[in-house]
């Protein structure tokens, strides 16, 4: 394979210029700039990237956080992500975190090393103060997630607007008793989904019954199972039931059916973020869809953005109430 050398000495330039036309500079003269490209069309020269990179001390490769693999929820706004990343030439590395500081601190070196351009961080659990001082000098943006009251720009829906609006129709469908799932409130977005429950049930004078609220250690099938169960056991059962997440409003029509009561005329169910699955259930799910593929293209032009050094601004994309089966027969 041809090197940069043999390139420089069949168009009669140096290698200096070769680079220059290759990094895409403008200090060239188009009649040489053309030389150039003959030259490296002719001998089929392929610049090594790596030592491109090296040069420009960039890697080209952005960092995705996420704390599993398995929740559905992320695989749309990866997609997102990757192919505007992509489009602009830089390359994703996807970043299990398992929500363990241990393995945070491996990825955050990445970036610290210059191995990664930047993190795109959806991962709730993630330490917030070191994320802060790493932005300080890398590029960082939140999506989905995010920790409030820190100077991080991020990517997101308003939860507590969106969990108010799906309570609010449970209660326009005439449901007083309203249990919530929900997850662990050192989460922000579980405190703001709680805080939208509360607004809800408070406008229409429905006492809170702190009986009826549910933590949960995961957003996963099981603990929506679960909880379910335990909400049935309640001397006065919820006649409807808001979940934070799919997965555990999904759990939940499981239990609900394994004890033999039907959806929604025993218990309505409502869930949060649209998966695929909230559409193949028995009954289909209601639920709040998040823009998710958007919000991944958006993540992805902030990171290159602030890659590239420009000024990058938060953005609240808006969310719909996706009404079916489950709550209304």
């Amino acid at each position: 394979m041809a090197n940069i050398q043999q390139v420089a000495k069949y168009a009669g330039v140096s290698v200096a210029t070769v680079s220059r036309v290759l990094n895409g500079q403008d200090k060239v003269a188009v009649k040489t700039k053309l030389k150039v490209e003959e030259a490296i069309q002719h001998l089929n020269y392929e610049p090594s990237m790596l030592g491109r990179n090296l040069r420009n001390s960039e890697s080209r490769i952005v960092l995705i956080l996420i704390p599993t693999i398995s929740n559905p929820f992320y695989f749309e706004i990866i997609k997102g992500i990757e192919n505007m990343a992509l489009s602009q030439n830089y390359n994703i590395l996807l970043c299990e975190t398992d929500s363990s500081p241990e393995k945070e601190d491996i990825y955050f070196d990445l970036v610290r090393k210059k191995m990664a351009d930047g993190i795109i961080s959806m991962d709730p659990a993630v330490n917030v103060e070191t994320l802060k001082t790493l932005s300080e000098k890398y590029a960082i943006i939140q999506c989905s997630e995010y920790g409030g009251g820190v100077d991080i720009p991020y990517v997101t829906i308003d939860s507590e607007e969106a969990s108010y609006r799906a309570v609010k129709h449970l209660i326009q469908m005439g449901h007083r008793r309203i249990a919530l799932m929900n997850s662990d409130e050192k989460f922000l977005y579980a405190r703001e989904r709680r805080m939208g429950y509360q607004r809800a049930l408070e406008e229409h004078g429905i006492p809170l019954n702190k009986e009826y609220i549910f933590y949960t250690k995961e957003l996963g099938f099981e603990q929506g199972q679960q909880a379910m169960k335990k909400i049935l056991q309640l001397k006065e059962r919820p006649s409807a039931v808001f979940a934070v997440s799919d997965l555990l409003a999904i759990g939940a029509l499981k239990e609900i059916n394994a004890a033999g009561l039907r959806v929604p005329e025993d218990v309505a169910v409502v869930g949060f973020d649209k998966i695929d699955f909230s559409n193949m259930t028995n009954p289909t799910l209601t639920t709040v869809a998040q823009p998710m593929y958007k919000m991944g293209t958006i993540a992805a032009t902030m990171l290159i953005d602030k890659i590239q050094g420009r000024h990058v601004d938060s953005v609240v994309l808006e969310h719909e109430l996706v009404i079916r089966e489950s709550t209304s027969g």
